[in-house]
């Protein structure tokens, strides 16, 4: 009972607030990450901006991903926001952990999570959500701890290396209308971040494979009064059969990507090349569908 008031306080208090969203999508490392990484990064911002309320909405990816513009946002954001303010950073990419200090990989120098944790301390925000959706995310845990933040990774340590799924299904929590599962057309942190986790969960019980990463919320009643996605004028793409079926097409063509990457060692470079690409410009084709 004290969850809900708590969440349902948090929740009108935020409603006079403005929210910042920051999507940062790092260095793909090979061709077919980096075309996910940036559709990823170009859903989530559309998503974003449809999704009501009084928010402002920056994106990096491809060569505008730099930890120079990144730092230049973080600190125009540091400059801008008030305490009763929301910050939500979105980290899509890969990420790598030595055991002492994890790394976001962005083009050029990457960017460490001692130093990103400084630029985030410099924001005045009183509520602040991170979602690292990299590999070794979980490496970052310690140095973001701090009051008022809610950090969600997609791993639950820096040992788990493997290129992540979390990403694709945390943006599909924002479309879907089953993320919603209140029913109040509010999709919350909490949602987002068990709709992610589950359908991570399913595609490694599917493909028979032993799970390569484990997705890690820590403040659970703080995520269910941070609201996402309102959905309003977005309701219409997330109820129409036709989007429905558009959205059910990307998600098994991922599925197939994501499956095909499995036996990438097994398979001569060339027919995995082909392979990939053919489903990279399917995948690039429903998108744009979705977005009509």
């Amino acid at each position: 009972m004290r969850k809900a008031v708590f969440a349902l306080a948090l929740l009108a208090t935020q409603a006079q607030a403005a929210t910042y969203f920051l999507t940062v999508a790092g260095l793909g490392g090979e061709p077919d990450y980096e075309t996910r990484f940036n559709l990823l990064a170009t859903d989530t911002d559309k998503l974003l901006r449809a999704g009501g309320g009084d928010r402002v909405v920056e994106t990096l990816k491809g060569p505008d991903a730099t930890k120079a513009k990144l730092t230049a946002a973080l600190a125009k954001i540091a400059g801008t926001a008030k305490i009763p303010d929301v910050f939500v950073l979105m980290m899509i990419g890969h990420g790598t952990f030595d055991g002492t200090e994890y790394k976001f990989n962005l083009p050029g120098p990457d960017i460490s999570g001692t130093e990103l944790a400084g630029l985030l301390n410099k924001i005045q925000a009183g509520r602040q959500l991170v979602v690292d959706m990299t590999s070794a995310s979980g490496g970052i845990t310690p140095a973001l701890k701090h009051d008022g933040r809610t950090v969600i990774t997609a791993t639950k340590s820096g040992s788990e290396k493997n290129a992540t799924l979390f990403a694709r299904y945390w943006v599909e929590a924002l479309r879907d209308a089953s993320a919603d599962t209140d029913k109040n057309e509010t999709v919350t942190a909490l949602e987002a971040y068990k709709y992610a986790s589950t359908k991570t969960a399913a595609f490694f019980t599917e493909q028979k494979r032993i799970a390569t990463e484990h997705s890690v919320l820590e403040d659970q009643p703080r995520a269910a009064a941070f609201p996402l996605i309102r959905y309003g004028s977005a309701a219409a793409k997330v109820t129409d059969p036709a989007k429905q079926a558009l959205v059910k097409k990307k998600e098994d063509i991922e599925n197939r990507i994501d499956a095909l990457k499995y036996q990438k060692d097994l398979m001569a470079p060339e027919d995995y090349r082909r392979q990939i690409n053919a489903l990279l410009l399917e995948l690039a084709r429903t998108q744009e569908a979705i977005e009509k």
